[in-house]
């Protein structure tokens, strides 16, 4: 069966998109900071029948990455990579005047170097599967210049950049970036805790990443609203 590990995988898109695999006869290893929720998530999969691992720790642990892929290795190799886990820098968000460069620096530990750590670290699994493939998951901030955005969004453009440049150099992997729209997810009621306009919830999404799954197109960024326009 395939092996996914998918980081940040305690709620939000990281759940909705592990419950998704479970359901399709996927293997799990599951990461987040917080123990008792990662659990209760691992729980609620494991009765699709699948194996399910739940690695609680942070991500910008070498130790805990290493932890993650030799937990994929024990349940067979490693198919697909979700680099889920995010930090915004600030919460709620600040303009670029008023950000912390302590802060600016823990977005990008988390979602750049950590990410390409783990990529690092799973690249041997990664090329001795049949169809490896590693997901950026990105955001609009990336590409566009939205006020008190930048420093999560310069984190997440960097992360674009590797993901391109891993493409270039891993011709044998898939290797996307994907946007996933707007999103009601802790992660945003915590960047932009007085925007109460309503958003879709994370599983209605993971139908776009299911079909990059599905129809392996070539390495690059895509955009799930525009993915999921594409199945009407």
């Amino acid at each position: 069966m395939p092996v996914a590990i998918i980081t940040g995988a305690s709620k939000g898109l990281g759940r909705a998109l592990a419950e998704a695999l479970a359901a399709r006869g996927w293997d799990l290893v599951l990461d987040a900071r917080t123990a008792a929720v990662l659990q209760e998530t691992a729980a609620l999969l494991e009765k699709h029948g699948r194996r399910v691992t739940a690695l609680p720790g942070d991500v910008t642990d070498a130790g805990h990455r290493a932890a993650l892929v030799a937990a994929a290795r024990e349940l067979g190799g490693l198919d697909l990579l979700v680099s889920n886990a995010s930090a915004l820098g600030a919460e709620p968000l600040v303009r670029l005047e008023a950000l912390d460069p302590d802060g600016l620096r823990r977005a990008l530990e988390v979602n750049v170097v950590a990410a390409l750590g783990l990529v690092q670290e799973a690249l041997p699994l990664l090329r001795a599967s049949g169809a490896g493939t590693v997901i950026a998951v990105s955001s609009d901030a990336a590409a566009e210049a939205y006020e008190t955005w930048g420093g999560y969004g310069a984190s997440k453009a960097a992360l674009d950049h590797l993901a391109a440049v891993l493409a270039a150099e891993e011709p044998g992997l898939r290797v996307w970036a994907v946007d996933p729209g707007d999103m009601a997810t802790d992660l945003y009621a915590a960047a932009v805790p007085d925007d109460g306009d309503p958003r879709p919830a994370p599983a209605r999404v993971v139908p776009g990443f299911l079909r990059l799954l599905d129809e392996r197109p070539a390495s690059g960024r895509y955009a799930a609203p525009a993915l999921l326009e594409g199945q009407r």
